[in-house]
């Protein structure tokens, strides 16, 4: 058991017992809602993976943090904390799971910041951030982030398989290819999991490049074009199993492989991007450099 101990983290939790109590009785209610609610569906599956991948990043920075420890006003916690507070009992009544998770992270991303200060917090910023990637993000923001990038990837996909020859055309919300109609909703589904995809290429770009925080942004910003082309083969797929093979063949797909589709094109094409342009981006680095010298 002393041996135990000399882990930080549970000496940390044997000598605040009480605040570990109190954390506790906030973070398991709350998470074992967010995997009932969110991490069994496909929008949420990477939730367990972020909250793994998170701590080990967490561990992994808190050694180089042990100089910046400094403990926060305990005015300014309080301010923080209480009303923070107040409104996670609301929402816990209302199991809005959406916003309880947020609040819960905020009491515990607070306590933290009261015992190791702001220096220390900007230090594992990263690792708090993309923690927040566990929690499932508002049906309405998602709706309207995604419906726009819907429309243009099927309309993307009537053109290109038009200008081949196939019988398509699309009207409002369904494509209609040959006999069958497909709904453009269900065909870009895997949209809603832009936030999935998202957070493993920050976990990729960052442990592979967080030292070079011009390229990471470089990397950061192709996620979303990326993300709308492997949705895109994954629209032509359904499509074009829907009409060589039958409406049964792509439901199959959809609810089988749909999403292990969307996420291994996307993935791929990261890492495609990443071996291609890192070279690339060297070359012209060090051709700054040798000119500003």
């Amino acid at each position: 058991m002393q041996l135990a101990l000399k882990h930080p983290v549970l000496k940390f939790a044997a000598d605040n017992w009480l605040l570990t109590i109190g954390l506790a009785s906030v973070l398991v209610p709350t998470m074992l809602l967010v995997a009932q609610l969110s991490w069994g569906t496909e929008q949420g599956a990477h939730g367990p993976i972020v909250v793994a991948t998170g701590l080990w990043l967490l561990a992994r920075q808190w050694d180089r943090i042990a100089g910046a420890i400094q403990p926060a006003p305990a005015l300014i916690v309080a301010l923080l904390f209480a009303p923070l507070l107040i409104l996670y009992f609301l929402s816990s009544v209302t199991q809005i799971i959406e916003i309880q998770g947020f609040l819960m992270y905020g009491l515990l991303v607070t306590v933290l910041y009261s015992f190791v200060g702001a220096k220390a917090i900007r230090l594992l910023a990263f690792p708090l951030f993309y923690l927040l990637f566990a929690f499932p993000p508002p049906d309405t923001v998602v709706a309207i982030i995604t419906q726009p990038l819907k429309i243009g990837i099927s309309k993307a996909a009537i053109d290109l398989l038009y200008a081949l020859g196939y019988p398509i055309a699309g009207a409002g919300v369904t494509i209609q290819i040959g006999q069958y109609q497909l709904l453009v909703a269900a065909a870009c589904s895997g949209l809603n999991s832009l936030i999935s995809l998202s957070a493993i290429s920050l976990f990729y770009v960052y442990v592979r490049h967080q030292m070079d925080w011009q390229y990471a942004a470089f990397l950061i910003l192709a996620i979303l074009p990326v993300a709308i082309f492997a949705n895109l083969v994954r629209v032509l797929i359904l499509i074009l199993l829907t009409y060589h093979a039958g409406e049964a063949a792509a439901q199959g797909f959809l609810h089988n492989f749909a999403g292990m589709t969307m996420f291994i094109t996307a993935l791929l094409t990261i890492f495609a991007i990443d071996i291609v342009a890192e070279p690339i981006w060297r070359r012209l680095s060090k051709s700054e450099t040798s000119h500003a010298g």
